[in-house]
């Protein structure tokens, strides 16, 4: 394989494979809010939010964790400002205490919060400013979850840099080197050495808070259900396993899991059916690192040409690369990966993104069940075909016309979507 291309996959897995804490839209506010109470150097006493359309529905009615259950765009930042420690960055929250529980609520009730949204066309935008008497600080994140283009204080710029565009990766490796066929060569050929560390540590902590879903008691308790109504089998274990730990993680859990494409829920579906089906193959070590790095880069490639928030359900991307994942664990090359692939994306490219929330349990778990039976068909000599609806001839065309429809097609129905969900704010 080219080395600059070998290169930039193992520099890509690295930018992804993030540990985060919580659901990813309200952890950024966290993130941002203890960016801005840092910069003020006091507990301010009032404070103004600004979020784009999409941050809020991600964070309308998911559970901030290590909150006691509080929801909302308030409550995650009340508790960057309150308790967070902005060096961690996307765990600003890790280790909070039931003082700082106390406190964060406190805060709240004491506070004067407003939130407005962001007129900047801007999908992913979050602006923190925040007052004590006449002093103000302000940091703003855009384009991604870390991206942090300003902070500032009393109207003086301490960080300014130019603000990404719409949907991009600003900083990171450009994904447009992705391609499924490059992917695959990739995940035949790589040190491990090279990726083992942070495969690893997204086995690990994925696995972790998916068995505290299923043993613990989690918003809808998709994982629990799942296995009690449809057995252990390994293709029901495999689902039931990535909605578990959606389970937890929508709903207050605090351990962290390992994301992919920003989110959370496609870090673990694209992990942890491949996980579940090496475990029951009993493959060797070696072989799940490659699976796992093989979907983790399909989903990158599925969501670049998408965007890191839209009306498209990010789980749908990661289904189809824990499918390609588990073709890949059975020996599956370009046509048994490249065919799963695209059927896939035939059953579920119409599930739509309304928000995090109990419900991506159940979603994740049709993605994978999604991403199985496309590779099932495929060992059976049955799969959709160029001409079916949206389908091309050949993966790539295929997965340029879904990213087509879920960045163009569905902005309007994103637009639609958030108003319903706010509809009942004012």
């Amino acid at each position: 394989m080219d080395k600059t291309l070998y290169s930039n996959y193992v520099n890509i897995l690295k930018e992804e494979l993030l540990p985060a804490m919580g659901c990813t839209e309200p952890i950024a506010i966290a993130y941002a809010a203890a960016l801005a109470r840092n910069t003020l150097g006091c507990l301010p006493d009032r404070v103004e939010i600004t979020v784009s359309g999409n941050i809020l529905k991600n964070a309308k009615s998911v559970v901030v964790p290590s909150t006691g259950g509080l929801k909302g765009v308030v409550s995650a930042a009340a508790a960057g400002i309150a308790a967070g420690k902005h060096e961690r960055k996307l765990e600003v929250l890790n280790g909070l205490t039931e003082s700082d529980v106390a406190s964060i609520k406190s805060y709240i009730s004491s506070t004067q919060f407003s939130v407005k949204p962001a007129d900047n066309g801007c999908v992913f935008e979050i602006g923190i400013r925040v007052f004590k008497g006449e002093n103000q600080a302000y940091a703003r994140i855009t384009g991604h979850h870390t991206n942090v283009v300003e902070i500032s204080k009393d109207g003086v710029k301490i960080f300014d840099k130019c603000a990404v565009e719409e949907n991009s990766d600003d900083g990171m490796t450009d994904r447009s080197c992705l391609s499924v066929k490059n992917i695959i060569e990739f995940a035949d050929s790589v040190e491990i050495c090279d990726i083992e560390e942070v495969i690893l540590r997204q086995i690990e902590y994925n696995s972790a808070i998916a068995e505290e879903g299923l043993t613990g008691d989690y918003g809808a308790r998709v994982g629990k259900v799942l296995l009690d109504s449809y057995g252990d089998g390994v293709h029901n274990l495999a689902k039931a396993t990535a909605a578990a730990g959606s389970d937890a993680r929508m709903n207050g859990c605090s351990l962290p899991v390992v994301i992919v494409s920003g989110s959370g829920n496609q870090g673990m579906t694209a992990s942890l059916p491949i996980v579940v089906y090496a475990q029951k193959m009993n493959v060797p070590r070696e072989k799940l690192l490659r699976a796992v790095a093989l979907s983790d880069l399909i989903t990158v490639h599925l969501k670049t040409g998408i965007g890191r928030l839209s009306a498209y359900c990010g789980a749908v991307s990661a289904g189809a690369g824990a499918g390609a994942g588990v073709a890949y664990l059975h020996g599956g090359g370009f046509e048994e990966i490249a065919h799963t692939i695209i059927n896939a994306l035939a059953i579920t490219s119409g599930l739509i993104c309304d928000g995090a929330k109990s419900s991506c349990a159940a979603k994740i778990s049709a993605a994978v069940d999604a991403g199985l039976l496309g590779y099932e068909m495929y060992k059976r000599g049955s799969q959709f075909v160029g001409g079916d609806g949206i389908l091309c001839n050949g993966v790539e065309s295929t997965i340029d016309n879904v990213c087509d429809l879920a960045r163009v097609g569905m902005k309007e129905t994103d637009e639609e979507i958030i108003r319903l969900m706010i509809k009942d704010l004012a």
